[in-house]
């Protein structure tokens, strides 16, 4: 398993990014590649995906540790993919989101189609970073 680590500082408080990560509903609007995202029952998520040129669909497996601001998700479908988003407070209208993606690149090759190796990693690191800025750009303009 490989492990990525990001993180992004957003100019609201705790509170707001935390609610704001848990809309799986605007997912689609800063999650590269998903054209759909659905709750179901506040504890699973399932995603459409294109991936690869291939429409796929995900679900996950959400558990929240929210005195801790932290959130884990582990796939139960497609790709074996986990990871977390940690919240840490800066100052009150401040905060900083820690994401940790751990997945095995001959897995995400075969479900996401690409190279292998050093151009698929800095790929993924890529992605997760444009991501956690449009995260930040939704969160600081829907203030």
């Amino acid at each position: 398993m490989s492990t990525l680590e990001e993180q992004i500082d957003v100019a609201v408080p705790i509170a707001v990014a935390w609610e704001s990560l848990h809309q799986v509903e605007t997912y689609p609007r800063f999650v590269e590649g998903v054209r759909e995202a659905r709750s179901q029952d506040g504890h699973r998520a399932r995603l459409d995906v294109d991936a690869g040129g291939r429409a796929q669909e995900f679900e996950a497996e959400i558990t929240d540790r929210g005195k801790e601001h932290l959130m884990e998700w582990q796939t139960t479908s497609g790709p074996d993919l986990s990871g977390t988003f940690s919240l840490l407070p800066i100052d009150r209208e401040h905060t900083r989101v820690q994401a940790r993606i751990e997945y095995d690149p001959s897995t995400l090759k075969e479900a996401f189609g690409g190279p292998k190796g050093f151009a698929q990693a800095t790929a993924i690191e890529r992605l997760v970073r444009d991501d956690l800025e449009h995260f930040k750009e939704l969160v600081e303009r829907e203030r």
